[in-house]
């Protein structure tokens, strides 16, 4: 009974942040843009993967300008990008009337925000240069992203509170076009959220000689990425996720809230580095974990599967193995955990749990010795395991053998635990 109690009570918790209001906005957010950013993706794979197979010089420069294009309109303004997707999941989270208003201050509050002077070498100089009447990329891009974070989340809180407020609503009847009667109904909420905001940038810029961008990145944004997408903070709070998923709780509720934006801007420094011909900085990235941890899907799933088809001798096992073959294929695997089932299956939870982090432990040592390449290149989640580590790590076939040794270990390390849940089944229906 306590224990039931416990796992109730711990259940209840988990849901509850999980369905926090901002957390599920930035979730949501996030799926919104993740296309665009696994274009850009593909697109640092065309340019330094696939064209450089093929061409040089002159010829390549040339033609590695259709993928630049791509990149600056994707991955180099993913904080634009995504602080007006916050401000509108958040709106809409929050039954607010006019939610694409709020797009419109984020996106707003954003730029007023910005440096009004950015520091800038011209090409073929090492010379910066101090410019102004400009928004630059690297504030726009990655390195803005925690900004469009927290400029999405607070301008849309700011808005809907005015703008709940009827006595700052202008009516003008209801004789008069709706996108007119809403414009001006939001018109003083929107004046107030954007003066707060522009203070704010003020006070920064003349009094301490700052602005939101570079405050954000040195007092929260590196900080807290040095801890979360450390090894021990990935390890952690990954497997902390599994764990709830064990529990029927979808592992995004920890890890796609608290984890995935934060290895997000690693995965997009990682790219642009790659796309510019410098070190790579990240080992750990939201390709990095999925690729070396998730294996058929969360808790590497298919090496269950694998380890079925091979060694299982429950039929009933055998035909849900069937069933989640191909899905499984594709990293997409619910079909085993919850008709295998792993959910609350307590032999299959300590695999389901711990080889993650086993393989994301191995990938770290491999890529730290220099045995693999780093993982530059963002690939769909749904893409297979071999061609995955072959893509995301710009054409490696020691990322392939790495992942494959994962695989293989995965396959023996699940069988065990298969074997003593086979006969707990086994034996509550020979009982029954």
């Amino acid at each position: 009974m306590e224990n039931n109690r416990f796992l109730d009570n711990f259940t209840k918790f988990a849901i509850k942040i999980g369905g926090q209001i901002h957390l599920c906005s930035l979730r949501d957010a996030f799926a919104i843009t993740m296309p665009l950013f696994i274009l850009a993706g593909l697109s640092v794979m065309f340019n330094y993967v696939i064209l450089e197979q093929f061409m040089q010089g002159e010829a390549l420069a040339t033609a590695q300008q259709f993928g630049s294009l791509i990149i600056n309109g994707t991955l180099n303004i993913s904080a634009l990008l995504i602080a007006p997707m916050i401000a509108y999941s958040l709106a809409l989270n929050r039954n607010f009337k006019n939610p694409i208003s709020a797009v419109l201050v984020s996106i707003s509050a954003l730029i007023i925000m910005m440096p009004l002077i950015i520091s800038q070498a011209p090409i073929d100089s090492e010379v910066s240069v101090r410019l102004s009447g400009l928004l630059s990329f690297k504030s726009l891009g990655t390195t803005g992203m925690f900004a469009g974070i927290i400029v999405g989340l607070l301008s849309t809180e700011i808005y809907i509170f005015f703008g709940r407020i009827k006595k700052l609503q202008i009516n003008l009847g209801d004789n008069i076009p709706k996108a007119v009667g809403d414009s001006f109904s939001a018109m003083i909420p929107i004046m107030i959220t954007l003066s707060l905001f522009g203070i704010l940038s003020f006070i920064l810029l003349v009094f301490m000689n700052t602005d939101l961008i570079a405050l954000i990145s040195s007092l929260i944004q590196e900080p807290l990425r040095k801890i979360n997408t450390s090894l021990p903070g990935v390890l952690t709070i990954y497997s902390f996720g599994n764990f709830l998923f064990t529990l029927g709780i979808h592992q995004s509720v920890i890890n796609a809230t608290i984890l995935d934006p934060l290895l997000l801007v690693n995965m997009n420094e990682n790219m642009l580095a790659f796309s510019a011909g410098q070190p790579i900085p990240h080992i750990l990235n939201s390709v990095f974990v999925p690729t070396f941890g998730m294996l058929g899907g969360t808790g590497s799933t298919i090496c269950l599967l694998i380890a079925t088809f091979l060694f299982g001798k429950s039929k009933t096992t055998q035909e849900v193995a069937k069933l989640a073959a191909t899905p499984g294929i594709f990293n997409i695997n619910e079909p085993v955990i919850f008709g295998y089932p792993i959910v609350f299956n307590i032999p299959l939870m300590i695999p389901f749990v711990l080889l993650p982090a086993i393989g994301i432990v191995f990938a770290y040592i491999m890529t730290t010795i220099g045995f693999m390449n780093h993982v530059v290149v963002m690939i769909p989640w749904t893409t297979p395991p071999l061609l995955s580590a072959y893509l995301a790590t710009g054409g490696d076939l020691r990322g392939v053998l790495v992942q494959l040794i994962i695989l293989v270990f995965g396959v023996f390390f699940y069988l065990p635990f298969m074997k003593i849940s086979d006969r707990v089944s086994a034996t509550i229906s020979n009982t029954e």
